[in-house]
């Protein structure tokens, strides 16, 4: 599955993708690292990234916010194996994460919040044919009906 990017602002994501007014609205109506939105990359990125569609996420904490500021975009997933439930503790995210057994390197404690980041797809953003509309990929932080009902507000 591609991971998503996380990003310390909206301008430092429009170093890889496109983002539209319509999507810097949706993320102004929601808390901050709340969704995940997937947009058109300026440039095909790596396949594991998304390639011409890219998962963006604009990061809440400040201590991840300072480091991405630091480095730039950085790949971000939730510490899981596709299809399976996320760890908030970190040293158990290491164990899972491992695949032969072997010990992985980490800072120890655990991850605020209980649920990912809502994943959505904006198709006309994407230049989709599928659909004019947007997907909620993943329900998160925020419902799939908190998402429509903001959309059909600014409709």
């Amino acid at each position: 599955m591609p991971v998503s990017i996380g990003v310390a602002s909206l301008a430092q994501a429009e170093t890889l993708v496109e983002v539209p007014d319509e999507v810097r609205e949706l993320l102004d109506g929601f808390p901050e690292g709340s969704l995940t939105v997937i947009l058109r990359a300026h440039e095909t990125l790596d396949p594991r990234l998304g390639g011409d569609s890219v998962a963006i996420r604009v990061v809440a904490h400040p201590r991840a916010k300072r480091l991405l500021e630091a480095t730039g975009p950085l790949t971000a997933t939730s510490a899981n194996r596709s299809g399976e439930a996320p760890a908030s503790d970190c040293g158990e995210a290491a164990r899972l994460l491992s695949a032969n057994g072997d010990a992985i390197e980490c800072v120890p404690g655990a991850c605020p919040g209980e649920r990912p980041s809502t994943l959505i797809v904006w198709y006309s953003v994407c230049d989709s044919t599928e659909s004019r509309d947007i997907e909620v990929l993943r329900e998160g932080v925020v419902s799939e009906r908190e998402v429509r009902t903001w959309l059909k507000r600014m409709i």
